[in-house]
């Protein structure tokens, strides 16, 4: 996949990414969309574009466990997250809804650059320069393949 790169820095708690005060609003993702990094940037949510990449430094998804954090961004139309590292609760949480997590040095990635991802390789389409991202385990890669672990619950039930 390819997209524009949205970039943050690190320890981006899920109250960042959609305040916990939004998710007692309303869960559907077309509604928190609208609201994703808005206490960091109001204007954010309505500058993205269906195929944008976050990217970010350490620890992203950090604080809460809230699920809405990641189908907020699915909302938005965002398919992966690239960062140095993640929460563990939030990167299954990506896993599970079927986002993408992506585990990879990020500190060359610069706000509105082309980023590739492709298997296990990252491409700064902008610069040039490459990098490789951690493996997702095989069930990972399915479960995000499936759209999420319900997809994949039912693929499985069918075969």
């Amino acid at each position: 996949m390819t997209g524009r790169a949205r970039v943050f820095g690190d320890d981006m708690n899920t109250d960042y990414i959609v305040t916990s005060r939004r998710k007692r609003e309303g869960i559907d993702p077309r509604f928190l969309r609208r609201y994703i990094f808005e206490e960091l940037d109001p204007a954010f949510a309505a500058s993205v574009q269906a195929g944008d990449l976050i990217v970010a430094g350490k620890n992203f998804g950090c604080g809460s466990a809230m699920e809405v954090a990641v189908t907020a961004l699915m909302g938005a139309g965002i398919r992966a997250v690239l960062a140095r590292s993640f929460s563990r609760t939030y990167y299954r949480n990506a896993v599970n809804n079927g986002l993408l997590p992506v585990v990879c040095d990020t500190r060359g990635i610069r706000e509105g650059d082309r980023v590739t991802v492709h298997g296990s390789v990252v491409r700064n389409e902008t610069t040039g320069e490459m990098g490789e991202a951690e493996p997702l385990p095989q069930v990972m890669m399915e479960i995000i393949e499936a759209g999420g672990l319900v997809g994949y619950m039912v693929r499985r039930r069918r075969a």
